[in-house]
């Protein structure tokens, strides 16, 4: 696919700058699943939209006017996108907000969903902002496949997003013939049932890809990282903890004031698997 094209991390509130946490997004990747709520209260995620073009449109809350309009613009443009397109908005308002802006606008070409129980949508796409807990500002465009095809984060969170652009994008995504390639490391899958601990080369191989763990007794990788004081080592910590628990597959954690340690193995295996370097990256992104 060429050079990597990361998505830019950088916004502002009324010229402020921001803090973005989670995934580091590159346009091409195959996209991460998610946990959210709906209006209903019931788990939903990116495997509802299988099959499908998909417009996800994320804002920090409908209770601003630009978020307003941003979701009452994308219900006006889902018309016309045809009906191999879902358009999805999600923010951290509560579902019962939610369920009401949008029987008070007649939104209903929108399957707007809340990330307010896990936070899982904000850190796997790099959108969760630090200082407010909200979401930031953005559109994204995944083909049918589920392969990211566009990133617009609009710098300025006061600001809207660039609707004609975003159009285009699933213009193009709509003629994407092809599946991506799969991501080498991308998500944790179910290891109960004699799934084989890796080779010594193989695990070798999988730890050029994240430098900065140590292999223990070649059946453990650890790291550790260092914060500013107790409550940003917390804060991370609690990030972490949402995305093992949404990867199924958790380290243990040693917390000691301003320091975190991650160490994971595979007990199942008796060793290390791929999971591991799955979960050991994911953990490099967030923190890193």
């Amino acid at each position: 696919m060429g050079e990597k094209q990361y998505m830019e991390r950088k916004i502002t509130f009324k010229g402020s700058p921001l803090t973005l946490m989670g995934r580091a997004l590159r346009i091409g990747m195959r996209a991460p699943a998610f946990r959210v709520v709906n209006g209903e209260l019931k788990e939903a995620g990116l495997s509802d939209f299988t099959g499908r073009t998909k417009v996800i449109t994320s804002f920090p809350s409908l209770d601003t006017p630009v978020c307003d309009l941003q979701l009452k613009a994308f219900n006006t443009k889902a018309g016309s996108l045809g009906a191999g397109v879902s358009v999805i908005g999600i923010s951290k308002d509560l579902p019962f907000a939610q369920k009401r802006f949008c029987e008070m606008n007649r939104i209903k070409d929108v399957t707007v969903l809340s990330d307010y129980r896990y936070s899982t949508f904000g850190i796997n796409y790099g959108l969760l902002i630090k200082e407010l807990n909200l979401l930031a500002r953005a559109v994204l465009v995944l083909d049918r496949y589920d392969a990211l095809r566009y990133v617009q984060l609009v710098s300025e969170l006061t600001q809207p997003p660039d609707y004609d652009a975003a159009l285009k994008a699933v213009e193009a995504a709509l003629r994407v013939a092809a599946a991506p390639v799969e991501d080498l490391l991308s998500r944790c899958a179910p290891c109960e049932g004699g799934v084989p601990a890796l080779g010594e080369d193989e695990v070798s191989r999988q730890c050029a890809a994240i430098p900065a763990w140590q292999v223990v007794d070649g059946v453990k990788i650890t790291r550790e990282f260092r914060f500013k004081d107790s409550r940003e080592a917390n804060y991370a910590l609690n990030l972490v903890a949402a995305m093992a628990e949404e990867q199924g597959h958790h380290p243990a954690i040693l917390l000691a004031y301003n320091k975190l340690r991650f160490t994971l193995t595979t007990h199942a295996a008796g060793g290390l698997t791929r999971n591991d370097f799955v979960m050991a990256r994911i953990i490099d992104e967030i923190l890193s």
